[in-house]
């Protein structure tokens, strides 16, 4: 016999189910979601806590004519599963399965594509308009949570809205607590419209008042009950929502179904901009993700009945050998300060917070203010690390390049997830930060090839008298080649691993390792290889690579980057000015958005593993 879910194949399905079936519809998505990302890994806490939301949403407007955009959209799953693609939902973040985020050409379901927090509010916006200006009727929804309200964009979007009174729906999905604990004045905000002993016992005095009402009271209870917004600012006064032109109503239990229906219908019927706040647990239906949300925000394959992760790194990550790193250097420097944009787990700055919370700053979703931030404190004679993910730090490229690089602040970058991620796809694959980092002038521009040198690199970063970015890869740091001999490093020097007389392999990051296992494949091919870690992206070795021209004459470099920009451009531009022009194959990913999959299975997809570099080489230059 068929589940309730097995005959929902899209929000019509979900339309002629009655409230009881749709609480368990709601039961079932939660089981079907835990049994796949169980196997896949993927963005759970967030995911099982807007099952009851979805599916009212799904119930009250006509999508796709109605537009649904989700904020992030890693909290879609529920959407995939009851839009058609349940099947497919079993292929969740693999190589060529179904993205872990919206994605317009997946379905017509997913309106626009998200991966970057607090942009909702301005897309809605320009759908509503656009809607408007074609004459057409139709709802705009957008979905957002409560950490999206740290980020700047949401009050311009919402400033921008409210001023020109265009209808609009927001659905705010408060479950009190983003991929960190919140921060700032908003967050304060929220807590007491959710907690206001003076809203609760005014709306239950009102309540009771109108229901003593002989004959008439009942219904005009019910009556006001459904229309919560059109007193609301009566009892919970100065409103952040309502001040910015927005009908406010709520705070409303997101886990019931008809509370949420009821709450919709009104929101359609207003006609200008509406703020709907709905109250949702995170990790809502599994107890190991109920009780620890943020560990459960993003997650590898792990045991369904444990909660244990089933892979465990052998060796160090990156971020940990940056986290161990930082606390040293903190110790040894009081001067030492660091800054997170709401991703302090993932950027290896807990411990730092535990250790220094004097000395910890998280700014929630602002990584625009983060960095102006640090420049502010760098003025003042502190030594600022902001750690940052590469996707998330192109966000930030102005002030950056403004604010950081042209007064020669020594703020330091710790450009976190660079490279290829894997499973979060094209919004979060950080294969552009050497593209617009290694043209600001000013800054000090490394990458690692593993934790050893890593923490010599940040050790130097922060002996520097200007500004410093380090970029290192997601997951664990490879080990086996030579540690630095020193903890200052000499700027802009490379390190060669291997010498070699017929070709030259300059390898960028980690591919320092893939360059020395394709050099010992090219060795059985008969090909004495140069092998060349470049530390430095900025300034580049320019004696290594003047050496390298004129010694050797055929040269690859490899990095783990989009072709346009990177650092063979650079290679290219300094062999010009020096007058050299040897032979060069740049080995990189192709100017394009990179989709999801393990990122093992795309560096083979993308010609960067090993026996791929090697082939590339016996291409070029062996007939």
């Amino acid at each position: 016999m068929k589940t309730l879910l097995e005959k929902v194949n899209s929000p019509a399905d979900i339309k002629i189910l009655s409230l009881e079936q749709l609480n368990q519809l709601a039961a079932e998505v939660r089981k079907y979601m835990l049994q796949v990302v169980s196997k896949t890994g993927g963005h759970l806490s967030a995911n099982l806590g807007v099952v009851e939301l979805t599916i009212a949403l799904h119930r009250s407007f006509d999508l796709p004519l109605d537009k649904l955009v989700w904020d992030v959209g890693h909290q879609c799953y529920a959407h995939k599963i009851l839009t058609g693609r349940r099947e497919e939902f079993a292929n969740l973040r693999q190589l060529d399965g179904l993205s872990g985020f919206p994605k317009p050409n997946e379905s017509p379901y997913d309106i626009f594509s998200s991966g970057h927090s607090s942009t909702s509010i301005s897309v809605a916006l320009g759908l509503a308009e656009a809607a408007l200006l074609a004459g057409e009727e139709k709802h705009v929804v957008a979905v957002l949570g409560d950490g999206a309200l740290t980020g700047g964009m949401v009050y311009e979007a919402m400033n921008h809205a409210g001023g020109r009174k265009t209808p609009l729906i927001v659905i705010l999905n408060d479950n009190e607590l983003s991929i960190a604990k919140n921060v700032g004045s908003i967050s304060v905000r929220l807590t007491k419209l959710r907690k206001s002993p003076r809203y609760k016992a005014s709306k239950k005095r009102i309540e009771s008042f109108l229901r003593h009402i002989p004959q008439f009271g009942p219904t005009m209870a019910k009556s006001v009950e459904r229309m919560k917004n059109s007193f609301k600012y009566l009892l919970v006064p100065g409103m952040l929502f309502e001040d910015m032109g927005f009908t406010y109503i709520g705070p409303i239990n997101g886990h019931d179904i008809p509370t949420m229906l009821d709450a919709m219908e009104n929101a359609k019927q207003i006609g200008g901009p509406v703020l709907l706040h709905v109250i949702t647990k995170k990790g809502l239906g599994y107890l190991p993700a109920q009780s620890q949300p943020q560990k459960f925000h993003g997650v590898g394959a792990f045991n369904l009945k444990t909660g244990e992760p089933l892979d465990y790194p052998e060796n160090q990550t990156f971020t940990q050998a940056f986290s161990q790193a930082l606390l040293q250097e903190a110790k040894d420097n009081q001067k030492v300060v660091a800054i997170t944009a709401a991703m302090a787990d993932g950027t290896g700055l807990t411990n730092f917070a535990k250790t220094y919370p004097e000395r910890f700053f998280d700014v929630g979703i602002a990584e625009q203010h983060a960095i102006a931030f640090a420049a502010g404190l760098a003025t003042a004679g502190n030594r600022p690390v902001v750690a940052l993910y590469s996707t998330f730090l192109q966000r930030a490229y102005d002030q950056l390049l403004q604010d950081v690089c042209l007064p020669n602040l020594p703020v330091t970058i710790a450009v976190d997830r660079a490279g290829l991620v894997g499973e979060d796809g094209e919004t979060h694959q950080g294969i552009f930060d050497i593209t617009f980092l290694r043209s600001m002038p000013n800054l000090l521009f490394m990458a690692p090839k593993d934790g050893a040198e890593l923490k010599a690199m940040l050790h130097t970063a922060l002996n520097y008298s200007g500004p410093s970015a380090l970029r290192y890869l997601r997951g664990e740091a490879p080990t086996g080649l030579p540690a630095p001999d020193s903890k200052l490093l000499p700027i802009g020097k490379a390190e060669i691993l291997q010498e070699g007389s017929q070709v030259a392999i300059l390898a960028v990051g980690p591919l320092a390792y893939t360059a020395m296992e394709a050099a010992e494949i090219l060795a059985k091919n008969g090909l004495s290889v140069l092998v060349a870690n470049l530390r430095f992206i900025n300034p580049l070795d320019e004696e290594l690579l003047s050496r390298v021209a004129k010694e050797i004459g055929r040269v690859a470099v490899l990095e783990e980057n989009i072709l346009a920009g990177g650092v063979g451009s650079t290679c290219l531009e300094t062999w010009q000015k020096q007058g050299f022009l040897p032979q060069v194959e740049l080995i990189a990913l192709p100017n394009q958005f990179i989709p999801q999959g393990p990122a093992k299975e795309l560096k083979k997809r993308y010609g960067l593993d090993a026996m791929a570099v090697s082939q590339r080489i016996l291409d070029r230059w062996v007939k």
